[in-house]
Parts: C-alpha cells; structure tokens; sequence
C-alpha cells in the first residue's frame, strides 16, 4: 500500500486561488502595487502643482485677452494678395493681428516674411482653417479675443466664377455668413468687408456712385451683393460697426519690395491683367490675351478703374479707424478715373521694357465694357483719395517684385 501521509520536502509556494470567480491576490503583493500608484499620483500632483507655479502657465496667449490701447484685428485671407498687405499696414500700426487662411489661393511665404518682421510676441499669428468649416470657425473665435474682423478671403476671378458658379457662392456667401454667425456669437462688433464693384453690374451711366443700383452680371458680383444683403440684414438689428468697401481692378505690391502678387501657375487664365502682363513679359507665357475688342468705347476694349493696392489698404485701415457701432458704411474705392485695355497694356510695356505680344480673342463671358468710381464720399467721410495714380509707375513697382521672385515666394532670383 502507498503511504497516505507523504512528507514534503519543500514549502508549498504562495498561489492565487479561485473563490467564488475570483482570484485571491497576496496581501503582501496587493500593498506593494498600491504603494507604486499612490507614488506615482504623488508624483504627478507635485508636477502640477509646479507648472502651475510657472509663471507661463497661468499667463494666457496675448491673443485670447483683449488689451487696452491695442487693437486685435482677424484678416481673413491673409495669406492673400491683397490681405498679406493689409496684415503689413496693421502690423506697422501696431495692431496686433491673427491671420486665418486656407492657402487655397494666399502663400505661405507671405506669412513668413510678415513673421520675420514682426517676431515680437503677442503681435502676429497664422491659424491655418477653412473659413467653410463651423466647428473651427467658432474654436478660432472661442480662442482668441478679436476686437475687430476685416474679412478678405475669397475666391475672386470673374471668369472662374461663369464656369464654377456654385464655389464662388458657397466660398463668399455662405462663408461669410458663418463669419458673421461667430462675430455675432463671440460678441465681436466691428467689421471691415472686402467687396467689389462687380455687385454694379454695367451700369447706365458713369462715374459708378454709392447710390448705383446693384445689378451684378456673373455669379462673382451676385455671390458678393448677397454676402452685402447678409451683412445690413443682420445689422438691423445690432449694434456691429459695418464698413463696406467696393474696389475696383488692383494692381502694384509694397513699394519696399517686402510683398507682391502670386498667383498659382493654374489659375493664370483667370488672374488679373497685371499678373498676365508680367507672365508674358517675362517669357512664362508666349504672349498677352485681351479678351473683347469691340465694346462701346473709344479703342474697342474694357474700361477699368486701376486701383493700387498700397492705396486699397490705406482705405481699410481709414475705414478701420472712423468705424462706429450702429453705423454702416459704404464707399467706393478708386481712383476716379478709367483706362482701357490697350492703355494697360502700353504702360506695362513701358514698365517692364519687353516687347509684349497681344492676342486680341473674343469677350470673356461675364465681363462689362466700362467700369470707373465716383470716390468723391470716401474723401469726404473718410478723408481718403488715392495717391499712387500713376500707371506706369504702380506697375513698375510690381515688376521689380517679380523679377526677383520669379516662382513666387518659394524662391528669390536675381534680376533678369
């Protein structure tokens, strides 16, 4: 028989047992795993506790606190042509500015040459953002104590607009309305609208006054006129300051030479006559394409007010300044006086000294054949008039820009 009563030789190891579904844990092991966790949670109050001592961590960013004697001005579109050089002016003036853009159409370098000017802190920042996107139209809002709103971003070539009519309405209108939703709910009353005088349509008569009526003929003047009519509705029944600025055709950079114009490569069918003077006088295109030779003026081709953009921004910034809560403002910005065409096209010959070849094509659909402002009630509301008239010489500026840099803001080149 085999002994019943065997005698063990070593000591029975610590096991867990199942009781009732559970497992039983040593106590021995159970306090040593408790004294790791309230260690570690020890550790990590004491590092609370001492960022919260750091002095930057109780500071919130100078963006997210409004600050007496300074103005904090959101520039949508920044990035932009004409919205980097309003960041520029804002910035010499000592606001402080964010600039929110989607990069679809501004540059990135833009930005970064505004940066390197202005490092100091609390006076600019770049948030990248879709003005079409709610959610984070409202987090920028949320975030940052804005005090005023001037609002470039668009899309804003008119032949572009005949052939993708549902981008110009839904990157204008409706964008803008989210624009005025956020400003309504972040309590910010001062607005600054960049629009156009595409809203007139071809009007009867000339100079284009403030009281011509509204009759926009391609789908980028009806997206503007509605994003106007959001703007007085709303204001009905607010105290918001509203100035609204129509310009014309502009032209020119920075006369420093800090900033200028840079159209995406697949968008230069649509850009502007300067950016596509310049292209063919620089040999990127084989020549010049005026669209309509046989409009009712005196050389056959359009009428434009050319407007520089060193003088556009001067009108913002005095817009900015006389904007006053419950009031609405709307001037006309230009010079006064038309030019057509061919007389574009001789001053950029002059300007950049090629030899230009013009194609003369039928019109552009959606295009009018005499456009020029009446700016007599910006001079006397706003002591505005522009300053830099002469053609040739807006257009010289703007090809000393060019021909230095030659890809854009990518890269800088010396003189050809």
């Amino acid at each position: 028989m085999l002994n019943a009563s065997r005698s063990r030789t070593q000591p029975r190891p610590n096991r867990s047992h199942p009781l009732g579904g559970m497992d039983y844990v040593d106590p021995k092991k159970k306090s040593g795993v408790v004294g790791k966790i309230l260690l570690a949670a020890g550790l990590t109050a004491i590092c609370i506790l001492m960022l919260k001592q750091s002095p930057s961590f109780n500071t919130p960013s100078p963006f997210s606190r409004h600050e007496t004697g300074v103005t904090h001005v959101l520039v949508t579109g920044g990035a932009g042509y004409i919205g980097s050089h309003a960041a520029l002016r804002l910035l010499k003036d000592s606001h402080r500015v964010t600039i929110v853009d989607n990069l679809s159409r501004g540059n990135l370098g833009a930005v970064k040459i505004l940066q390197d000017l202005f490092p100091e802190p609390g006076r600019l920042q770049f948030i990248y953002a879709d003005l079409g996107d709610p959610k984070a139209v409202n987090k920028i809002f949320a975030e940052n104590a804005f005090d005023a709103v001037m609002h470039f971003a668009a899309v804003a070539y008119v032949g572009e607009s005949t052939l993708d009519p549902l981008k110009y309405y839904h990157n204008i209108t409706s964008n803008t309305l989210g624009v005025m939703e956020a400003m309504s709910a972040h309590n910010v009353n001062t607005l600054i609208y960049s629009s156009t005088c595409a809203t007139y349509g071809e009007p009867d008569k000339m100079p284009i006054t403030e009281e011509t009526p509204q009759l926009p003929i391609n789908p980028y003047g009806k997206a503007k006129k509605m994003a106007e009519d959001i703007i007085l509705d709303f204001h009905k029944n607010s105290d918001m300051a509203v100035m609204i600025l129509r310009y014309f055709n502009v032209i020119g950079s920075d006369p420093e030479g800090r900033l200028g114009e840079a159209p995406r490569p697949e968008l230069r069918e649509h850009g502007r006559i300067s950016g596509a003077c310049f292209d063919a006088a620089r040999g990127i295109t084989n020549g010049l394409k005026v669209r309509g030779t046989d409009y009712k003026t005196p050389d056959g081709t359009c009428i434009r007010d050319y407007i520089d953009v060193t003088d556009l921004v001067d009108a913002h910034v005095k817009a900015l300044n006389k904007a006053k809560p419950g009031h609405v403002g709307i001037y006309n910005v230009g010079t006064g006086r038309g030019r057509s065409v061919k007389e574009f096209v001789e001053a950029c010959k002059k300007a950049t000294g090629a030899s230009i070849k013009v194609d003369y094509l039928p019109r552009r659909p959606g295009d009018y054949a005499e456009v020029f402002s009446d700016p007599s009630k910006i001079l006397r509301e706003l002591n505005w008039s522009a300053q830099y008239t002469d053609l040739e010489k807006s257009l010289r500026v703007a090809w000393r820009w060019q021909k230095s840099h030659r890809n854009g803001y990518t890269s800088s080149m010396a003189s050809i």
